[in-house]
């Protein structure tokens, strides 16, 4: 048997479970779960990768899946296909969970079919038996933002400590014998056309400021209250007059929002508290935005003469698609899509974890359509189901074929090509050393 025979032959294994792919990346639509709280969708792959014969590792990082399958062609690298398990908080989605709010506006619940659908194909066509090293199937937590205080409150208890899925299995070493990973995320992009890879992304660092002023009767004695609100919205201005300043080429990215602003209407806010992101196409110009943006949130405190409290969290770092995985991907897209289907999406200003593991092995992180609206937005939904949800699986599947066939040589030549920026162990220390907290007194 040939490549191609064996590409064709799990293409079409994943084609006759086509329905029972759809069916899954549906049910996970229904039932959207926040980061860290995915106990019913990783309950689902579970079961899915127990029906195809395979041994999943549950409560990876909480919720995490991983099942493994060995080729049976000798040894070689470990090639590890990912899935997000996540929703995200979007208001006025009409398909918002009623009690979370959560739901799948980003389409990982297509990424979670994928995976599966992969995972099919290449089992049930024994396609493993005819190829070296090993494929990992990782369904991985938490790879949005957001429920902060509660992850916080995680982290204090000891139950987490990097605050995005795939940062804490790197940090807890369930990833420390995977060689090289990818996965597939919907688009609803017109111009992303059928597919598209990007060629980076932005990384960023989380920060919170929580301004502390003093309360007073807002009617009889407001001159007695020291208005954390004020503070807060002086620092906002402050941050917005900060744009002007970020260069073009580091694509900076900051939004931050009010998550508390007061207590009561006839009050002076004593408090008021900001959250926000500071992205960026690189980490040096992360750390210069970052920097800027501190000297805003003590600007609006020292204005009031109140004093904040800033917290700097380890966010996600920068994505690098390596070269060598996009060739051969771009070569299946033309198998699958036609010739010149892939296109080039250059660097792309959101973050995903799926960065932090491309700075100690080499990743993919290709574009898939299918969707239409605004990711992360009310109007997101998923109207091709096939192309969303069984596609990613016959894309994902074809690449293992050609990175593990012939001893794996594609795979090894992806490694010898590659120049990681970190070692596991210097990412981990890097992320500690992000983390910072610190008090500024305005009034002094």
């Amino acid at each position: 048997m040939t490549r191609e025979e064996l590409k064709h032959r799990v293409d079409e294994a994943i084609e006759r479970h086509a329905d029972e792919i759809v069916a899954l990346g549906e049910a996970i639509r229904r039932h959207p779960e926040l980061g860290f709280k995915e106990l019913r969708t990783s309950a689902l792959v579970e079961t899915k990768f127990r029906q195809l014969g395979l041994a999943p590792r549950t409560g990876l990082a909480i919720t995490g899946v991983r099942a493994d399958a060995d080729g049976g062609a000798g040894p070689g690298p470990t090639f590890a296909l990912v899935g997000e398990l996540d929703a995200l908080v979007v208001a006025g989605h009409p398909e918002a969970d009623r009690s979370t709010g959560a739901v799948h506006a980003c389409g990982h619940n297509a990424q979670i079919a994928g995976l599966v659908g992969a995972a099919i194909g290449l089992v049930r066509a024994r396609a493993m038996d005819r190829l070296a090293g090993r494929v990992v199937f990782m369904a991985v937590p938490a790879e949005e933002g957001g429920d902060l205080e509660w992850r916080l409150d995680e982290v204090r208890a000891g139950r987490l400590e990097f605050l995005g899925g795939k940062c804490e299995l790197l940090r807890l070493g369930h990833l420390d014998d995977v060689d090289l990973a990818m996965m597939i995320h919907t688009t609803p992009r017109p111009e992303d056309g059928l597919t598209c890879v990007p060629g980076s992304n932005n990384g960023r660092f989380g920060k919170t400021a929580r301004f502390v002023g003093r309360a007073a009767h807002a009617g009889g004695a407001p001159h007695m209250g020291v208005n954390a609100l004020y503070a807060a919205q002086l620092a906002l201005a402050a941050t917005n007059a900060l744009r002007e300043t970020f260069r073009d080429e580091d694509t900076i990215r900051v939004h931050p929002i009010l998550t508390h602003g007061g207590s009561q209407v006839n009050v002076i806010p004593g408090e008021a508290r900001l959250e926000t992101y500071v992205r960026g196409r690189t980490l040096e110009g992360i750390r210069d935005a970052n920097a800027k943006v501190d000297r805003a949130l003590k600007a609006g405190a020292l204005a009031l003469g109140a004093s904040v409290e800033i917290e700097t969290l380890p966010g996600y770092l920068p994505l690098r698609s390596d070269r060598t995985m996009t060739r051969v991907f771009r070569q299946n897209a033309d198998t699958l899509f036609g010739p010149g289907a892939c296109r080039e999406a250059g660097h792309r200003a959101g973050s995903t974890d799926m960065g932090d593991l491309s700075q100690v092995i080499p990743v993919l992180h290709p574009y898939m359509g299918g969707a239409r609206g605004t990711g992360h937005a009310a109007d997101y939904e998923i109207i091709d189901p096939h192309l969303a949800y069984v596609m990613p699986a016959r894309a994902m599947a074809a690449m293992v074929v050609d990175l593990l066939w012939d001893g794996a040589s594609g795979a090894r030549e992806v490694i010898a090509k590659a120049l990681p920026g970190m070692t596991r162990q210097d990412y981990v220390e890097f992320q500690r050393s992000v983390r910072r907290r610190e008090v500024f007194q305005g009034d002094a």
